[in-house]
Order: C-alpha cells, then sequence, then structure tokens
C-alpha cells in the first residue's frame, strides 16, 4: 500500500500534467484512508482531461465485480427474464469504462488472472515472457504489431 501511495505521489502527478484522465477500479474499501483520499484527488484533478483515460486496477477481481454486480442487479428487483447484457454491464464497477481491445499479458503467464472477466470477452490476447518492470517500447511495438495483424470477428466467424 505505501509503495502504491508513492508512486501516485511520484509518477501520476505528471500524467496530469499531460491530459490524462486518472481512474481507479476496484475495492476502495479496503484502502487505508489517506491512499483513498490520494486516489480521489487524482481522479478530481484530471476529471476534466481527455487526452488519454487510465484506468489503475487496485485491489481489483474479476469475480468479485461480477458478484457484486449480480447482487445489484438481485436486489433492485429486476425478474429474471429482464436480466441480459446490457443490464449486467451496467451493473459492474465502472460502466463507463469501455472494453479492452487488447490485453498483453508480461511474465510468461498464459492465463488473464481474475482480470476484467467480463470486459474481455472480445479482446485479442498478446503474451509476452518479458518481465513488467522490463516491459519497454521495444515489447509494445511487437505487441502491437501482432495485434494490427489479426482479423477481429468478435464472435463471429
Amino acid at each position: 500500500m505505501e509503495i502504491f501511495g508513492e508512486t501516485i505521489e511520484r509518477e501520476l502527478p505528471d500524467l496530469a500534467r499531460q491530459g490524462v484522465h486518472v481512474r481507479f477500479i476496484g475495492r476502495r474499501d479496503r484502502a487505508p484512508a489517506e491512499l483513498l483520499a490520494r486516489m480521489e484527488a487524482l481522479e478530481e484533478e484530471t476529471v476534466s482531461n481527455t487526452r488519454l483515460q487510465l484506468w489503475i486496477a487496485f485491489d481489483y477481481g474479476g469475480r468479485a465485480e461480477l458478484i457484486e454486480a449480480t447482487r445489484r442487479i438481485v436486489e433492485s428487483g429486476v425478474a429474471a427474464a429482464d436480466v441480459d447484457e446490457a443490464l449486467v454491464a451496467a451493473n459492474l464497477s465502472e460502466p463507463a469504462m469501455p472494453d479492452p481491445d487488447l490485453l498483453i499479458r508480461t511474465s510468461g503467464e498464459l492465463r488473464i488472472s481474475n482480470f476484467l472477466l467480463w470486459q474481455l470477452a472480445y479482446a485479442e490476447l498478446v503474451f509476452v515472457d518479458t518481465l513488467w518492470p522490463d516491459f519497454g517500447e521495444r515489447e509494445l511495438r511487437s505487441a502491437l504489431e501482432e495485434y494490427a495483424s489479426r482479423r477481429r470477428r468478435f464472435g463471429g466467424r
């Protein structure tokens, strides 16, 4: 938690100056008050920035997100027959977050690790052996080239 708070203080204000809108997704209720205040301040400071949206997953789990969405739907009294994809999506933690087009998974792992389970349904996945701290421009360009070479079908043939 301390390292994350220090990173917010050190790295993210530069992003704010560059026009990046910073948002957090995940379990805020378990964050220490001081860290939560830093997160909220950064979101508020960058709310009108439009150059790029940066979503930071903090204490996030896809299964927990789906459970919470389901609870909200059930508690709202919606009939089972009226539950559809749009309703589920509207009840996710951050329904305004667009679905990713690409997920780059570093470290040689070949799994998504409980990350954005709903949102990744039609994302393209690129797996690289490079560890995150060593992932740089060369690796990013390579992943983007691989992504660009694919024909996206969004579940169709």
